[in-house]
């Protein structure tokens, strides 16, 4: 029986419980039970519990038949204090298996094991969960007239270009010698300097572990190399970022997106420049030939931003890929690493994905990607800007991939659906000009793979492809969270003190809500950098610190001295608009009000992660002379504490927007918050384990038209600004 469209049965929000949401000023809260531990059952991962239990092996890249036995590749999460595993590793070996990475950011490990043996590994008390090592996709000027940069520039002088801020690109690579990414100065920079200024491979490192049965008994983990900071010469491209004299970045994709994010192409027509023209790019190799990766070296190029984040300044990590997960973000590996460096002070944008219809152009839901499904994260969908740099005419793009989230696991004993709102927002994702990757030479014949499978990619209206400046159009999602990234950097140039939720928070309150689209296709609007560097410059360029130092209380004042808010409107291109103004948080609520910005709010601090009833503290080892990240440790708070100051629009409290709908248009309810409609806290909003505060925002099954992820080609060919289709012809 195929579920019911949105046309046929429009979906209606349940009452909201509000009798569960404590209003109090106090701290105090019952302490709650320790619930009995999951079983081994629960522990696994639906995906791999299905390859066990089967009895022909599926065709999964994780599993593999060697010897008569079947191998598996999986990430499993622990639970123990041991920073080393050892204990872990110990038993891993036992039982006939090998390690491959031992991560340190995450309590986690790499590891290969004979599928007879994972229920027994799970047993054990101080394994938290286990996870196949999936696959990763790629998800894969114009753009910062349409975007509000050149507005941000406009109004902050051309020295907002992203200087001083490092921006992480986990892909396939960067071809650093493009005179787009190769600095004012030719490939050396005007400082002698590459624009890329690091690049690693974990590809070249995960191959060896391909070959599930070459490692076998061995304990192959090459943390004591990450700590460092540095690898062998093989696996490091060094300072001009060239990873071989052949080709940096054979697929393309990477080049691509860093492009997008700090490209300068104002060389030539058509201008292709990206949106912070001088941020410094880490190249962090974590995708193939063919822009195909795993959990296992995506994660671990997540665990190298996160300890040099403090020596390079690596501000933003930008992730265009995807993972086709069903778990909760609670215990998806990949989400978790994420969310641990968000703890740790980096801003994580993520690609919602390229799954907002079925191949017959049916719109899907329910469709984000992993890690985009993770909270903490900035999760981007794409827009279609109809190729003019008037945002009238926008529209959320068909193939970007819409909300919920809907993983699952099992919390205090009882079922648990993520169900959060997401995306976060959207940005131009369609038809997007950008450079496109070649050998050292740049001759045609050696053009990045995307461009000679599909050749119309690189039909570029006035390119002359000339060697080192050649372009390529791509759309998806993946190409629109490089917008974001770039917009991050930009605004932590105006303000180097602010946080990641705080820096998420001023992103949506910003956006430009689209016409006719619901909050589970554009979130809360279309990115506006105009609007975003103009609030974040109004606030206190020392939050992060005062966070650090313990000086931040709730309540306490953000606005630097002598600025106020800014009047919330924005004009981009000749027009006049205003700002969402709203803000999602706590998973599934939406919140509005002035209050946000102008006091300090606990869920400003990225070591708190809240999600329904669920809270989560994270604390962040670091070096006592670097002082930089050397380990996150996640655990549930069990006790009541503030998380939003008196005076914060709770709009998603308010009784008629339950009776909305997900699918009424994100208008309403920013009219509900700025017209008086909304309910305004009088007190300090608190949490506790004693009274469960129900989602407002839960779904019904019926409501999502798929529950599986659709992971197709992972970039977009294009989509026609009539139909609007997902492959429709350039």
């Amino acid at each position: 029986m195929k579920n019911p469209t949105p046309t046929q049965q429009p979906f209606r929000w349940l009452r909201a419980v509000l009798s569960g949401v404590v209003l109090a000023a106090c701290l105090g809260g019952a302490q709650a039970q320790a619930p009995a531990g999951p079983s081994a059952q629960a522990k696994l991962a639906p995906d791999l519990v299905g390859t066990l239990a089967a009895a022909v092996l599926p065709d999964v890249p994780w599993a593999q038949r060697v010897g008569g036995q079947v191998l598996v590749r999986a990430i499993v999460v622990a639970d123990s204090p041991d920073p080393q595993l050892t204990a872990l590793r110990n038993a891993v070996r036992a039982l006939g298996g090998s390690v491959h990475y031992t991560y340190t950011t995450i309590r986690a490990l790499a590891v290969m094991l004979p599928a007879s043996r994972v229920e027994e590994l799970a047993r054990r008390s101080d394994v938290l969960a286990v996870t196949p090592n999936r696959s990763v996709k790629r998800s894969g000027s114009l753009l910062r007239r349409a975007s509000g940069t050149e507005g941000a520039r406009s109004a902050f002088g051309n020295g907002l270009d992203g200087s001083g801020i490092g921006i992480a690109v986990l892909d396939s690579g960067v071809d650093a010698g493009h005179d787009s990414l190769a600095g004012r100065a030719g490939l050396l920079g005007a400082k002698g300097l590459a624009r890329t200024r690091r690049s690693v491979d974990f590809v070249e490192m995960g191959k060896p572990f391909a070959n599930l049965g070459s490692l076998r008994g061995t304990d192959a983990s090459v943390s004591a190399l990450l700590t460092q900071g540095t690898l062998p010469l093989a696996q490091v491209t060094g300072l001009l970022g060239l990873r071989q004299l052949g080709h940096a970045d054979a697929y393309g994709h990477g080049t691509h997106v860093a492009s997008i994010a700090a490209g300068s192409g104002q060389y030539q027509n058509p201008d292709s420049s990206g949106v912070a023209p001088n941020a410094d790019l880490y190249d962090v190799r974590v995708l193939d030939d063919d822009g195909i990766g795993n959990l296992a070296d995506v994660i671990a190029g997540i665990d190298w931003v996160v300890k040099n984040a403090q020596r390079y300044n690596i501000r933003v990590m930008n992730l265009s890929l995807a993972g086709d997960s069903r778990q909760s973000f609670l215990m998806d590996p990949l989400a978790r690493a994420a969310r641990a460096a968000v703890a740790s002070g980096v801003v994580v944008v993520v690609a919602a994905g390229n799954a907002g219809k079925t191949d017959d152009g049916r719109e899907v839901y329910g469709a984000i990607g992993s890690p985009g499904h993770d909270p903490s994260v900035i999760t981007v969908g794409a827009s279609n800007v109809q190729r003019t740099p008037q945002r009238s005419d926008d529209t959320v793009a068909g193939f970007s991939s819409r909300g919920p989230t809907r993983g699952r696991t099992t919390v205090d004993g009882q079922p648990w659906v993520d169900n959060l709102l997401k995306p976060d927002l959207v940005a131009p994702g369609n038809r997007v000009v950008g450079a496109m990757s070649s050998d050292l030479l740049g001759q045609r014949g050696t053009w990045a793979r995307i461009a000679a499978r599909h050749p119309e990619l690189a039909q570029v209206p006035g390119a002359s492809q000339a060697p080192k400046r050649t372009l390529m159009s791509l759309s998806g999602t993946s190409v629109a969270a490089p917008v974001v990234s770039g917009a991050v950097a930009l605004m932590l140039q105006a303000n180097p003190g602010l946080t990641p939720p705080l820096v998420k928070a001023i992103l949506q309150y910003t956006a430009q809500p689209l016409q006719g689209a619901n909050i589970l296709q554009q979130g809360v609007g279309q990115l506006n950098v105009e609007g975003a560097v103009r609030l974040a410059a109004a606030l206190r360029t020392d939050i992060a610190d005062a966070l650090a130092a313990g000086r931040l209380q709730p309540g306490d004042s953000l606005l630097a001295r002598g600025k106020t808010l800014p009047a919330p409107q924005s004009t981009v291109e000749g027009q006049r608009f205003d700002w969402s103004r709203l803000v999602t948080a706590g998973g599934n609520q939406l919140l509005s009000g002035e209050v946000l910005f102008q006091r300090w709010q606990p869920i400003w601090d990225p070591t708190l992660t809240w999600a329904g009833r669920v809270l989560l503290r994270s604390s962040v080892d670091r070096d006592a002379r670097s002082q930089a990240a050397t380990a996150v440790h996640e655990t549930r708070v069990r006790r009541s504490e503030p998380l939003l100051t008196g005076g914060v629009v709770h709009v998603s409290a308010n009784p008629q927007a339950q009776a909305a709908g997900l699918l009424a248009p994100l208008t309403l309810f920013g009219s509900m918050a700025t017209g008086g409609q909304a309910f305004i806290l009088s007190e300090a909003f608190i949490l506790s384990e004693a009274f469960i505060l129900s989602e407002a925002f839960i779904l019904s099954e019926a409501f999502i038209l798929s529950e599986a992820f659709i992971l197709s080609e992972a970039f977009i060919l294009s989509e026609t600004p009539r139909d609007r289709n997902v492959l429709g012809e350039p």
